[in-house]
């Protein structure tokens, strides 16, 4: 039997970042091969991320990164809260993060396959997280936004909600207002003429069917219809809701005084549109001790 001595089990952690008897476990079988080791370990830590992989991962954080001219928003999900305090997937978070401020990515399978700092991919990357931390681990999405001329804003409410902004005149104090109330108040785009037209068609039936049973005459129904499907369009638009800071007053009306316009805004909110799984807490504990 190979001699396994403390100094290679302590090189073996540094490299996978893995635990002591996993380390002497892996150096036992590969009769003290490190670089033997640090392959099994890979693989087997690929093992656990497929297995994993089908658990629901709807906690996590949006991080923000702001360079120059460039903003990234990037959603990373974990299975609980409490792995989002953890070092090893912070880091591994803000790192993807810096990659996808690095350029202009097609779409997250290019972001997945791009090289981090330690030469391995965010992909594998991510395994690895997973391997180590015990959870499963989902880099979902990304978004980056880069400007020539125009002003950026990001605001990051906690690590729950996050949003970027570009502004065409203005600063970056109003770009940042303006990311602020879009976290507040979720608008559905910028303006009237960029809502779905299938929405605003669906959202007429209703109001047309809640009208109807009024029983006053078709065209004073037109006319609450009119009334309602505008005001739904300022609650659903950017630029016709109440300013967060100044209620009193539209964006639209704010936007207009500092000569402003919001070309686009991206908003992220952790888990949304996630299906969470309610597991009996028991049971999830025991599936955690034998390593499910």
């Amino acid at each position: 039997m190979a001699d396994i001595t403390a100094a290679l089990v302590k090189e073996l952690r540094e490299r996978t970042g893995s635990g002591m008897m996993e380390c002497k476990k892996a150096l036992l079988e590969t009769s003290g091969d490190i670089e033997a080791a640090v392959e099994l370990m890979r693989k087997a830590g690929q093992a656990k991320a497929d297995k994993k992989a089908s658990r629901v991962a709807a906690e996590g954080l949006i991080v923000i990164r702001q360079a120059g001219g460039a903003a990234a928003m990037v959603e990373v999900n974990c299975e609980t809260d409490f792995v989002t305090k953890n070092d090893d997937f912070r880091a591994f978070a803000d790192t993807v993060t810096e990659v996808a401020l690095g350029q202009e990515w097609a779409d997250l399978e290019a972001l997945l396959a791009a090289t981090m700092a330690n030469g391995q991919s965010v992909e594998q990357n991510r395994r690895d997280c997973i391997a180590k931390i015990g959870e499963n681990i989902n880099v979902r999405r990304f978004t980056r936004l880069a400007t020539v001329s125009g002003v950026l804003g990001c605001y990051l409410h906690g690590a729950r909600i996050g949003v970027l902004v570009e502004l065409e005149g203005g600063d970056g104090e109003l770009a940042k207002d303006i990311a602020m109330h879009v976290a507040a108040s979720r608008p559905l785009c910028v303006s009237a003429d960029q809502v779905p037209a299938e929405l605003l068609v669906k959202e007429k039936e209703i109001f047309s069917a809640q009208a109807a049973t009024s029983g006053k005459p078709a065209n004073i129904i037109e006319k609450m219809v009119e009334g309602r499907v505008r005001k739904y369009l300022e609650e659903v638009t950017l630029l016709g809701q109440p300013f967060v800071k100044d209620p009193d007053q539209s964006v639209d009306k704010l936007l207009k005084a500092r000569k402003a316009r919001v070309i686009r805004f991206e908003r992220f909110e952790l888990g949304e549109g996630i299906e969470k799984k309610s597991d009996n807490f028991a049971a999830e504990v025991m599936a955690q001790v034998r390593g499910d």
